[in-house]
């Protein structure tokens, strides 16, 4: 790639483009914002306003978007359901694509966007920015060294106690697919998973609860919510075991009578040492026949941070991600890997149905 500027087009302009992607994409001196698309006209215009060049153009119609030929990278920001067949058109149309997560609906459909990265040789990134942190980058330099050992359990954690997002179509089951285990779950599985380096699961059994959500003007950090509308789980729990015998339990919940509450959280136990992200980063083992814990001091890296700004790690995700674009590198987020978080999650929905184990081939 050239040395110019890495030219992007935004498709869906809500709450995580705002939020996340676009902030992120307008500290990088690389790039620039060419190009808005979304259903709601307006919410395009005010993103090219606030993060577009003088020339930006917005669309009501993300094909018309993905037919100029001026534009290298595009960042998939919509609901679950539109994630697949935006991703692969923008693929098949020559661009290289950040999908945010879940890497989609449905298991299926995510496999046609690895289908088509492959096919097209295009680069293609699940946003699952809870690795670009800190004590996640830490932890997985732990492991890859060898720290833990041969890791055999994992707990993946996204519990919130009252919690429900009532904006958008987060309780939709047609457009999201699910509720906490497929938004908030799906990050502590991906970060799981990463850690351990396992992605050959052999059985899943699954659990969902509606328990909570069917109650009015039940107490919640975002309001009450609306009961008719709320037609997906408001708590997941799944256990899957790998082909080598390693065991992980995932727990998710957007409303759950519990005390303890964390997002993207994991905790290892290898036959060398131990990890958990339940009170900061923590690992623990055994030397000189005595147990011990430390703590890792994650902001004395420094010189990262020298002008003293600190980066979140959805900066991180999008400076990493183009990076990998110019410099044609893999992304830190694989097709693949996202493919088979999206695998396990469904088959924890398909056992809870069903009451009965998903076995992979």
């Amino acid at each position: 790639m050239s040395s110019e500027k890495v030219r992007v087009g935004i498709i869906g302009c809500g709450g995580i483009a705002n939020g996340k992607h676009m902030p992120a994409l307008a500290k990088l001196a690389n790039v620039e914002m060419v190009a808005f698309c979304d259903l709601v006209l307006e919410r395009a215009e005010k993103a090219a306003a606030q993060f577009g060049t003088a020339d930006a153009k917005v669309y009501e119609d993300y094909r018309e978007l993905l037919a100029r030929t001026d534009i290298e990278v595009i960042h998939v920001l919509t609901p679950n359901n539109a994630h697949a067949p935006i991703t692969v058109e923008a693929l098949e149309s020559g661009k290289h694509v950040m999908c945010e997560k879940p890497m989609a609906k449905t298991a299926a459909e995510a496999r046609t966007m690895v289908e088509a990265a492959k096919r097209t040789g295009k680069k293609l990134c699940i946003g699952y920015q809870n690795r670009y942190r800190p004590d996640s980058l830490y932890l997985k330099g732990l492991c890859e060294a060898g720290e833990l050992g041969d890791i055999y359990f994992g707990r993946a954690m996204a519990l919130r106690r009252r919690a429900v997002p009532t904006w958008g179509v987060f309780l939709d089951q047609e457009k999201q697919g699910g509720g906490p285990l497929i938004d908030i779950g799906t990050h502590a599985l991906d970060l799981t998973l990463w850690m351990m380096n396992n992605y050959e699961p052999a059985v899943v059994m699954g659990s969902t609860f509606h328990k909570l959500g069917q109650r009015e003007g039940a107490a919640n950090a975002w309001g009450p919510w609306d009961p008719k509308q709320f037609t997906v789980e408001d708590s997941a729990f799944g256990y899957i075991t790998f082909k080598n015998g390693a065991t992980v339990v995932l727990e998710s919940s957007w409303a759950l009578n519990t005390l303890w509450y964390g997002e993207a959280k994991t905790q290892l136990c290898g036959t060398e040492g131990g990890a958990d992200m339940l009170d900061g980063l923590r690992i623990n083992g055994e030397k000189n026949s005595r147990t011990f814990v430390t703590t890792p001091d994650l902001a004395a890296g420094g010189v990262a941070y020298y002008s003293g700004k600190k980066e979140e790690p959805g900066d991180v995700e999008a400076r990493m991600w183009i990076d990998a674009v110019v410099n044609d590198k893999q992304p830190l987020v694989t097709p693949e890997q996202a493919l088979m978080v999206s695998e396990i999650l469904e088959a924890i929905y398909k056992s809870a149905e069903t009451g009965k184990p998903v076995f992979f081939k």
